[in-house]
Order: structure tokens, then sequence, then C-alpha cells
């Protein structure tokens, strides 16, 4: 199974995706690893990505995910995947794929970019990916869970919501 973690930015996809990943012992990813540098560049100036920008970008992620579904591998993959198009293009003929929205208040999103360090992605585009994000209606497989408590117990909520095992911790 491969999870894909979404939600926009300062939703906890990264912290929350990292914790998930360790519970389960699988391989966890960081989506924002897979942008590139002009795209980096861009949002670091505080201009948002456009669909035609993201494009190259789903198609990195998409194969990622194709090389862990070809290896036989799980894995959490933290994605923002913000529109229905976005998540339709990673899940379609891939039945491994779950997709998890991290939701969050956007007092709470604003706050939370607000004491982020080193991070590209700067607070003031928090509007455009608030303005982008499409949820999910009830046609789509995603799983939407709010992510107002902490990271370990959001990864628990999640493991327990899509029927996980977790290996016993040490």
């Amino acid at each position: 199974m491969i999870v894909v973690l979404g939600g926009v930015s300062g939703s906890g996809k990264s912290a929350v995706g990292s914790i998930l990943a360790a519970r389960l012992g699988w391989t966890f990813e960081d989506g924002d690893l897979l942008h590139s540098p002009a795209d980096i560049a861009k949002m670091r100036s505080g201009v948002p990505l456009t669909d035609a920008d993201r494009r190259p970008w789903l198609d990195t992620v998409a194969a990622w995910i194709d090389q862990r579904i070809g290896a036989g591998e799980s894995a959490v993959l933290a994605c923002s995947v913000l529109k229905r198009s976005y998540r339709d293009r990673l899940s379609r003929g891939r039945p491994a794929v779950r997709m998890v929205l991290l939701q969050v208040d956007p007092d709470t999103l604003a706050a939370r970019l607000a004491t982020r360090r080193g991070h590209f992605f700067p607070a003031r585009l928090l509007q455009s990916q608030l303005a982008a994000l499409e949820m999910p209606d009830d046609a789509e497989r995603t799983l939407v869970v709010a992510a107002v408590r902490p990271p370990a117990e959001i990864a628990d909520d999640i493991i327990r919501r899509l029927g996980l095992t977790a290996p016993p911790r040490r």
C-alpha cells in the first residue's frame, strides 16, 4: 500500500507522514523534495505554482509511486494533492494507493506557518493553497482526517482508520 498524505502547507504532512511510516516500518518520502529547483525558487519568491508548473512534479511523484509498487514496497508519501485532478492522477490505475487528506482550519495553519523555519514555502502563499484546495466528495476514496492533535495521535488514527497493523513498538 502507498499512503499519500495530502493537505495544504502547514497541515502536518511531513510530521505525521514520517511518524506514520516509522510506526508501519515503511519508506517515507516528502513530496516537497521531488519539486524541481525552478518550482522551489518560484515558491520561495512568493509566487504560487500553477497547474502547468505542477504537471511535471506530479509525473515525478507518480513515477516514485510506481517504483515502490513495482518493487512490492509499502510507503508513505507527503504530497499536497490539493485538487481532485491531482489525486486522480496519482491514484488512477493504482489500487494500492490510498489518499488521506489532513484538514486544518486556516487560523491554525497561519499560526503554524508563522513559526516554521527553514522551509521554502512562505506563509504568504497559504491563501493560494486554500483557494486551490478541493475537498474530496463522497465519490472519492479519500480519508479526511482532522489534523489538530499531536502528529503521533493522528498517525495512530490513520493506521486504525485504514485498517493497518503496525509492528509492535520496541
